[in-house]
Formats: C-alpha cells, structure tokens, sequence
C-alpha cells in the first residue's frame, strides 16, 4: 500500500511579512499532480494544517481547494491536528465529511469512552489500520487517568495507545504531531518551529514502538527518529532563512507485507520562490539579483548610502539585512563580555525595560531573584 505523509503545511503563514498564499498554492497543486501520476491509496496530513489556530478565510479556501481536488482522485485522506490548529474547528462537520473520504482527528481522547480514531483500509496483502493521533498534552488526558498525577509527555502518548486493542498481526500506521527524541537524541530543527525547553514536550520514540511506521508531524526539517519508520516528513516549504540549505520533498510510503521493511521514497518539491542567505560585500551582492526571498548580510567595513534602498531594487524579497563586519563583531564581543560579567537579575532587567519600555517594580525584581535562587538551588 502506497500514501503520502505530509505535515506542517502552515496555511496561512507569512515568511517575515510576505504572504506566502501563492506560494503555498503552488506546491498544495504540486503534490496533487504527484498523486494523480503516483496514484497512492491514501494521503495523510499529520498536524499543522493551519498556521494560526483562528486562520483567516483565505487560508481556509487554500486548503479547502486542496482537499476538493484531492476528493476527486477516489483516495482517502486522514488529517490531525497539530499544536498550531483549533481542534474543534478543524473537525467541525467531520462525520459528514468522512461520507466523502476525509477523515479528521481534532481532539485527542478526553474521557474514559473516547477512543483514537482508527481507520482500517485493505490491499492484496490485508489490513492497514491507520490510527490517527492529534496533538495533546498530558493535562489533555488527566480525565482518563485521574489517578495519574504529573505525567509525563511520554507516559500520556504510551498510557492512551495502550488502552486500545491494537491487532499486531496486521499493519498499523500511526499519525501523530510531537516533539519525539530516541533514548534522549533530539530530532534536528529549524527556526520557524516551536521551541519546547529542558525537553518538557518530549515523547520517546519507545513509546510507538507496536507501528509499523509512524506519520510524524512538528519537526519541519525532514529526517528519521531511531528508525527509518518513525518518520518526520518536514514541511513543503521553506519556513525561515535558517532552512535555506534543506531540500524540501513529499515523502511517498509503500508497505509491504506484515514485518518487511517500509519502502520510504522522496519526491522533490519546485517552490515558486527559494530562500536563500547571501553574504558579502555590497558590490558582489548587487550583481546577484533575485526574485526569491533573501537574507542579506553586508560584510563592507564602510557602508555604502542608503543600501537596503538600492538592494531592494535587484532583491524584490528581502527577509533581512544584517552587517557583519570589525565594528558589528567587536561590539557584539563587548555586549557578551558585559553579559558574563553582569548579575542575572539586572541583565533581565535590562531586557525587560527594552520589551516593555518601562522599569521594573520592586515586588517583580523580588520575585526574579526568588526564581533565580530556585533556579540555582537545583543545579548544585
């Protein structure tokens, strides 16, 4: 059984106040055309449909048009939501819809009686279950397990796919959309993803170690997680200037029979526009002009007038312009010198005088120096 693994298509989204809506319609009708030339049985669509959890009626149309065309090639097609989408809205008139082939998980189970969404499809080898797993957090699920407290990221994922009766001897995908590591190794990331500290959001990969493959979404730079079928399948765009060097692709899975290897193809995506990081003097970059989206870094020790004006001209879409030269490096070295030298609370201070452009009280300066003294405490 072949289907395609997307995730993270961010509908929506703006890449540093430009709207992507053409962009993204481009690539949406790209993957249509991998599917009417590949002809999968499924397309699954693990989180981060949307990029705001209200999305605008633009958006809404840009994946409406998406789901009506794929409809139309008699495919089946499994979507979750991700931390990035409203559950509720996502799923709104879902039993209706799965008449048509469109099956949408919002919520994850909340109470004893609810149970994972599962879909069982069939090919000349037998059974394909698809479970399909939304987003959620431990607090999502302390209604089902109101005798666990504190329960970790891990434990809630393990905990609610234990609970279901899971046939091993067929195949079983699963769809899921978190933060998962093997045995403590983080996936890499990218900058245009949500950043969970000290690991708080993390599910080991120990967790779906009964699926076959698992339909990753959250991660939106592509890559495997301990094993070839635990899989990430990125996002089908360049979301931020720091991914400028990845390629973005549709990952196309085939399963075999039960216990043979996962058959893991990458199909190129064409953007309409890359990203790209240029550095270098102002007179090289001026002869590189393009119409993809830059991050410009000048590295002239004299700046020459007005360069963003005259850059702007041959660049059409720039992110950024950054300068990096002996003055910008030396100052740098002395705020960093200045920031090892100085009291944690007054470098908060500082920071927070610059967000808020007002000074700080002295009942929120004593609770900083509380959190930092705990904060302390536990690293002796």
């Amino acid at each position: 059984m072949k289907f395609f693994h997307l995730s993270d298509l961010h509908i929506g989204k703006q890449l540093h106040l430009y709207s992507l809506k053409e962009e993204q319609k481009a690539v949406l009708n790209e993957i249509i055309q991998y599917a009417e030339k590949e002809k999968p049985q499924a397309i699954v669509i693990a989180g981060d449909v949307y990029d705001k959890s209200v999305p605008s009626a633009e958006a809404v149309a840009v994946f409406d048009e998406f789901i009506r065309n794929l409809s139309e090639l008699s495919l089946k097609i499994f979507v979750i939501s991700g931390n990035h989408d409203s559950p509720e809205r996502l799923e709104f008139a879902g039993s209706l819809l799965e008449k048509q082939g469109l099956y949408i998980a919002g919520l994850p189970p909340v109470k004893e009686t609810d149970r994972i969404k599962k879909v069982v499809l069939c090919d000349e080898e037998g059974e394909v279950c698809f479970w399909l797993l939304p987003f959620l957090k431990p607090s999502y699920v302390r209604g089902i397990f109101p005798e666990k407290e504190n329960l970790s990221y891990t434990e809630a994922v393990k905990m609610l796919l234990e609970r279901e009766e899971m046939d091993l001897s067929v195949r079983n995908v699963l769809v899921t959309h978190q933060f998962f590591t093997a045995s403590g190794k983080e996936p890499l990331r990218s900058d245009s993803e949500t950043v969970y500290v000290g690991g708080a959001g993390n599910v080991d990969i120990s967790a779906v170690q009964n699926f076959d493959y698992v339909a990753m979404g959250h991660i939106h730079k592509a890559q495997s997680v301990g094993e070839e079928r635990f899989r990430y399948c990125g996002t089908p765009l360049k979301y931020s200037a720091g991914e400028s060097g990845d390629t973005k692709t549709l990952t196309a899975v085939t399963l075999g029979k039960k216990g043979e290897d996962v058959k893991i193809e990458t199909l190129p995506l064409q953007p309409m526009r890359d990203v790209q990081q240029l550095k270098g003097r102002f007179e090289e970059l001026i002869r590189l002009g393009t119409e993809d989206y830059v991050s410009l870094t000048l590295t002239d020790e004299k700046m020459p007038y007005q360069p963003r004006e005259q850059l702007e001209k041959v660049f059409p879409n720039i992110l950024e312009l950054k300068v990096e030269n002996t003055r910008t490096k030396r100052e740098i070295s002395g705020f960093l010198k200045e920031a090892e030298q100085a009291e944690p609370c007054v470098l908060f201070e500082n920071f927070y005088e610059e967000i808020h452009g007002i000074s700080m009280t002295e009942e929120e300066r004593q609770l900083v120096r509380e959190i930092l003294e705990k904060v302390q405490e536990d690293r002796i």
